[in-house]
């Protein structure tokens, strides 16, 4: 993956209507209450949130799974919950530990993402990818055989189980970058009816790679509500493969949005912990 400066100028976002909005001008509606008690710290030069590892072992696979619940009490239906999923070779070890404007892939918006979603009440679990390194959602290994498919079985058992915590199943969203957005996109194809909604952060559907993207004639009927975040600069995920899956989730009638920031490359945009926040609490 290759990085941009974090400091690009403010996207275009894309709605299905046609219409477009500057970030500069969109309001801060994630932005979390100071009087709330909060599990991470973060400034204009760090971000790092306290978490728990848990070991996950399903079928002949053992990952570990970084997670963290708010800090305040839970709902009566229990907390919404997030899956994270990793980038290639960027897994929860680093993105759990403190970052910096000058970790890789604007990992630094990740964390604030994690702190973000924390904030507002989400429980964020972070799984690692089979050997700390990728999804095999867009491998060689079909991924009804993959140890992939094992690992989310298992970890979407546990989570309507308790084991991370209370969790209401009837909100529970994906987001990810690259190979991680991949992934995401992969709970819409596999898993489905188990995702209210998901944000795809510089990748595509589920079997693409990089510039190689064939889009299905038909997508699953109950697809959730999707929201794009891609930078325009992006050499590793070309921005037409996104736009390919955006255009035929438009043409087939689903909710969907997204953002392109002119500025950026493979990574994390500025604005994607508070547009994804959004996404998620808004639905």
């Amino acid at each position: 993956m290759t990085s941009a400066a974090p400091d690009a100028a403010a996207p275009a976002t894309t709605t299905p209507e046609g219409g477009t909005t500057s970030d500069a001008e969109a309001p801060d509606a994630a932005a979390p209450d100071a009087a709330v008690p909060s599990r991470c710290k973060v400034t204009d030069t760090s971000v790092s949130c306290t978490h728990v590892v848990t070991r996950l072992v399903a079928g002949t696979a053992a990952r570990d799974v970084y997670w963290q619940t708010p800090a305040t009490p839970p709902p009566a239906g229990g907390y919404p919950v997030v899956v994270l999923y990793q980038g290639s070779y960027f897994g929860p070890s680093i993105t759990w530990g403190e970052l910096t404007p000058s970790t890789a892939y604007g990992g630094f918006h990740q964390g604030r993402l994690q702190a973000m979603l924390l904030d507002n009440g989400f429980t964020v679990i972070a799984p690692e990818a089979a050997a700390g390194v990728a999804w095999q959602t867009n491998s060689a290994v079909p991924y009804e055989l993959s140890t992939d498919k094992d690992v989310i079985d298992k970890l979407l058992a546990a989570i309507a189980k308790g084991e991370f915590g209370p969790a209401n199943l009837t909100r529970l969203y994906a987001t990810g970058i690259s190979s991680g957005g991949y992934m995401s996109s992969r709970m819409a194809v596999s898993h489905p009816g188990k995702f209210r909604a998901l944000a795809i952060q510089s990748a595509s559907y589920a079997t693409c790679l990089g510039a190689v993207c064939s889009i299905p004639s038909s997508l699953p009927a109950d697809h959730p509500p999707t929201l794009f975040l891609h930078g325009a600069l992006d050499t590793t995920v070309p921005l037409s493969t996104a736009e390919r899956y955006y255009d035929k989730l438009v043409a087939s009638g689903f909710e969907t949005s997204k953002i392109v920031d002119d500025a950026a490359g493979h990574e994390w945009l500025a604005v994607s912990p508070v547009r994804i926040t959004e996404w998620f609490v808004n639905h």
